[in-house]
This record gives C-alpha cells, sequence and structure tokens, in this order.
C-alpha cells in the first residue's frame, strides 16, 4: 500500500502505470455512466433526511421531558450521532449528491449545514472543493496546510514553542484534538461569514440567509437547552455533544487520506484526474454498519472520482474501479478501520521524529 513517507521526496507514479492524461478516466467514466451509477437516488435521500429529522426531534422531546434529571446526559451521544448524520447529508448536498438542480441543493445544505450545525455552507463549500480539486497537495490542498497539525516534515521543521510540542506529540493528541471539531466548525463558519472580506462570492441576499440561519442556530441551541435542562445540566450536556460530535467528525475523515501519497507541484502537474484522486485516498473495508457510520466515506476512492456520485452507488462502482485501476497498474489502497487509523497516526508520528530527536 502506497503511503507518503515523512521526508516525502518528489513521488513517480505508481509501480506499472504510466503519468498519462484523463485519458485513463475516460473509459471508467463510461462505464458508470452507461450503468447509471450517476444517476440520482433522490428517494434514498428523501428517506434518510426524513428519519434523521424524526431522531432529532425524539431526542428533542426526549431532552424536554427528563431535563431536570442528570439522565438526560445519556441523550447527548445520539444527539451527536443525529448530529453527524446532518453534517453527512451536507455534505452530499454540497456536492449535489442529492439533486441535480442547484437551488434545491443549496437549501438542502443551508437547512443541514447552516440552521442544524451552525456551519457555514458556502465556507465549507470553497474549502471542500479546493481540497477535491488537489486533494493532499502540499501547496493546494486547504486540508494539510500546516496549522494545528501538519503532515511533512517540511511543515514540522522550525516550529517551536507551544506549536513545537504539540507537533512533537500530535500522532497522540489526534484524537483528543477532534474533540473541538464540532465547534471549530463553527468559528471557522462564522468567522467567514461575518468577517469582512466575506460575501465576495455569494449575492448579498445570499449572504444574508447565510448569517440568519447562523444566528438562528446559536439561539436555538442555546434555547432549547437553557429552556428544558437546569443550567448545570445544560453546560455539561452541550460538552458532552459536542465533543462527540467532533470525535464522530474526525473519526470518519481521519482515514480518507493522511498517510497517503502527498504530491507536490512538480509531481502532482504530471498526474492526470485518475491518478490524482487514487493515489492520494484511501478505502476503509467493512459492510453496512460501516457505511453508515463513517457516511460513505469509506469509498473515498470512488467519491473524489465521481463526487456527484449518490452516496448508495459508491459501493456499487468500487469493483470497478478497482478493476480499471489493476488493468492500469495503479496502487488502489484499501485497508480496514483499525488500520487505516494506525497507517495515519503513524504517518503524523513519523512527521514529529525530527522534533522528538531535536528535543
Amino acid at each position: 500500500m502506497p503511503q507518503a513517507t515523512a521526508t516525502l521526496a518528489p513521488l513517480a507514479p505508481a509501480e506499472g502505470a504510466r503519468p498519462r492524461t484523463g485519458s485513463d478516466f475516460a473509459p471508467l467514466l463510461r462505464t458508470v455512466k452507461e450503468q447509471g451509477l450517476l444517476e440520482r437516488r433522490t428517494g434514498w435521500y428523501a428517506r434518510g433526511i426524513t428519519a434523521n429529522l424524526f431522531g432529532l426531534a425524539a431526542v428533542i422531546t426526549g431532552m424536554t421531558l427528563i431535563g431536570g434529571s442528570w439522565w438526560v446526559l445519556l441523550l447527548a451521544p445520539l444527539l451527536a450521532i443525529a448530529c453527524a448524520r446532518t453534517a453527512f447529508f451536507g455534505h452530499d448536498a454540497g456536492h449535489a449528491q442529492i439533486t441535480g438542480d442547484r437551488r434545491g441543493s443549496r437549501l438542502i445544505q443551508l437547512l443541514h449545514a447552516n440552521l442544524l450545525l451552525g456551519m457555514s455552507q458556502e465556507w465549507w463549500n470553497d474549502k471542500h472543493n479546493r481540497h477535491h480539486a488537489n486533494p493532499n497537495h502540499v501547496d493546494k490542498d486547504p486540508d494539510v496546510a500546516a496549522e494545528i497539525l501538519v503532515f511533512t516534515q517540511k511543515q514540522a521543521g522550525g516550529r517551536t514553542g507551544f506549536r513545537g510540542r504539540l507537533t512533537r506529540h500530535q500522532a497522540w493528541l489526534f484524537f483528543p484534538l477532534t474533540t473541538l471539531e464540532g465547534i471549530a466548525l463553527k468559528v471557522y463558519g462564522f468567522r467567514a461569514v461575518f468577517s469582512k472580506e466575506a460575501g465576495a462570492r455569494q449575492s448579498r441576499r445570499e449572504h444574508a440567509v447565510e448569517g440568519l440561519l447562523l444566528l438562528a442556530h446559536v439561539v436555538g441551541y442555546a434555547t432549547l437547552l437553557l429552556t428544558v435542562l437546569p443550567l448545570g445540566h445544560a453546560v455539561v450536556f452541550a460538552l458532552i455533544h459536542q465533543m462527540l460530535l467532533g470525535l464522530h467528525l474526525g473519526m470518519s475523515f481521519a482515514p480518507n487520506h493522511k498517510g497517503m501519497e502527498m504530491p507536490d507541484g512538480e509531481s502532482g502537474a504530471r498526474w492526470g484526474h485518475l491518478h490524482r484522486q487514487v493515489l492520494t485516498s484511501r478505502n476503509v473495508r467493512g459492510g453496512p454498519v460501516t457505511d453508515w457510520f463513517l457516511g460513505g466515506l469509506n469509498y473515498q476512492i470512488e467519491h473524489h472520482l465521481f463526487p456527484s456520485m449518490p452516496r448508495p452507488h459508491l459501493r456499487l462502482a468500487q469493483p470497478l474501479v478497482r478493476a480499471h485501476c489493476r488493468s492500469l497498474g495503479v496502487s488502489y489502497t484499501e485497508t480496514g478501520l483499525i488500520d487505516s487509523y494506525r497507517q495515519a497516526l503513524t504517518h503524523m508520528h513519523e512527521v514529529g521524529e525530527p522534533l522528538r530527536a531535536d528535543a
């Protein structure tokens, strides 16, 4: 299985593969279209979204009924799970997987991202689309930019003080840090929407709608907690809910690209669409439970090759993609869930090795 090394020398295409253009992808795309795998599954999504909304309503009803007891905290994990489903539906809407109508996709994403999660859909779309265009690219993918975590030894070099200590132990700290992800998504979204530079890609009306929905989420969430729960219960409930939501999202995103190939300007320019998406992505084996828990992101290779493919079709496309990669000699990486975390954390541990040596 290909993995990015800590030194990250310029990458060559996988053994046996020729660095050709997007024509490597054309036959696969044609087959996928012929089998109808890019056709929308509106009914499947309608049932899933409806069930999730009922789940959210059931949790809120339970909070109202038992809010005066500490037993209400048992509902916080259920709310975190329902909110993670909400995030997955928002993600799929952003990729036009649910409907081909642009207005409809925006409305679905505004409901799930802005109103129910308090996360800006425009900020997320911009960041996520740049990631899809150049996954794991050292200079172009915002998901591997050097921030709290770093993903190459070059990024780690020169980090001192608190950031240096964080990098030295980032593999051990990764999952604890993901408990902050739910709150971080809200902070980034609010900052993007209410900053001076916001609104450049949206009309004034669209921008205002985003901001109002974000504010409605905060007011609604605070009102719910403070009206049905005593103050102490409300604070603890919110902490558990947000931390478990962040952990769930982190566990869903962590296996996808960390520890895979990381092209730079030179090597990335030689890759066509298929190489760029397949060599930088990792699939996770599993059945229906894994598909549900990871929101279909366990088919990361297929998702990156066909971002608009409906979630239930990803598993159907997998044998086609795997066979096509085999015919081209392109490495297709798939592993178990636990091993995917091991590979990702091993890579992050290796990135921090020079700082540990210096310390």
